[in-house]
């Protein structure tokens, strides 16, 4: 599923754990379609807890954990969840349909169900309301604030979950506004050169955009600390050797923080990552990042031979479509 860039941002980065205290907390959970054989949930202070499946299927652990937010991921996908003192979680999903399919049942799952809806009202926000004019699109965002806040008041939810809810949506609110803006601007570039880049490279000195002219420039951005950007690597290179020799340069831009640059490098090596590996020099504030409008990652951009834009905010090495659109180009 397409995640809109600040649901798990707002959230996950932004809101603290409530609670002081850690509590005790049993989850089971039952996937269909499952992508890992573990699963693992995170929250503030480095708390993380690995789920492996056992001999009946399940997922079961009982783990202490604080009062507060939480995510959970199966290596490809997340969501966010809300533990509270002495719950007793049993989640069912199917992980070919992530989030439409996410149920919690138990003891002390009010809260982490209602973040589940919310997942979905945000994916049909961001597939609709980004599409409008500006006004309209402003109109639309104001409704969402107004809504979404009357919908947690109303709710059976936890008072400290109700107040942490309504600072979210605000912060959602100025977000969304402001990447509605740098999202316009990127898709008006369609056709114009493209912002360029002057990043290190793995293999040593620096790259830039320009040193590329006279290929298709494929450019992933993207992150170790990024599951869905993980999940895509396999099929990027499987792209890789299939266009092996063709007129594209499959570009890799990491945007990890400059404190974890080593990290990167090891990970490019243990994962024996190919085409050209660059690192971006101020993360999400790099230049090249902001001018393109990059709200969310895994982020892909395709450049022609001229260095113009085809396009702002190309399919995923995963979608076939991207295939098909290159072996046009290409052949």
């Amino acid at each position: 599923m397409k995640k809109l860039f600040v649901a798990g941002l707002v959230i996950f980065n932004a809101l603290n754990s409530i609670g002081q205290s850690t509590n005790s907390i049993k989850f089971t959970a039952k996937i269909a379609n499952r992508n890992s054989d573990t699963l693992v949930i995170r929250g503030r202070n480095n708390f993380k807890q690995v789920i492996p499946i056992d001999q009946k299927g399940v997922f079961a652990a009982s783990f202490d954990a604080p009062k507060g937010f939480y995510m959970f991921t199966d290596g490809k996908e997340s969501s966010n969840l809300y533990l509270k003192p002495n719950s007793e979680i049993n989640l069912t999903m199917d992980a070919k349909e992530f989030d439409e399919t996410i149920v919690y049942k138990g003891k002390g799952v009010n809260e982490s169900n209602f973040l589940a809806q919310q997942a979905l009202k945000d994916e049909t926000f961001q597939d609709n309301a980004f599409k409008k004019e500006a006004a309209e699109f402003a109109t639309l965002l104001d409704n969402k604030l107004k809504a979404d806040t009357e919908s947690v008041e109303k709710g059976d939810l936890d008072p400290e979950f109700k107040t942490a809810l309504k600072g979210s949506f605000e912060s959602f609110h100025q977000y969304a506004a402001e990447n509605y803006d740098r999202v316009s601007k990127a898709n008006k570039m369609v056709g114009k050169p493209s912002p360029g880049f002057d990043y290190e490279n793995f293999k040593g000195g620096k790259t830039k955009l320009s040193d590329l002219k006279g290929k298709y420039v494929y450019i992933d951005l993207w992150a170790t600390w990024c599951a869905p950007c993980r999940a895509e690597i396999p099929y990027l290179q499987k792209l890789e050797e299939k266009f092996h020799g063709k007129n594209i340069e499959f570009v890799s831009i990491s945007i990890d923080k400059l404190k974890d640059n080593e990290k990167w490098k090891k990970f490019v090596t243990d994962k024996h990552l190919g085409g050209t590996q660059l690192f971006a020099d101020k993360d999400w504030e790099s230049e090249f990042v902001m001018n393109y409008g990059v709200t969310g990652i895994p982020r892909f951009i395709l450049i022609d031979p001229k260095g113009n834009i085809v396009k702002s905010d190309a399919p995923r090495p995963s979608d076939a479509a991207l295939e098909n659109e290159l072996n046009a180009l290409l052949n």
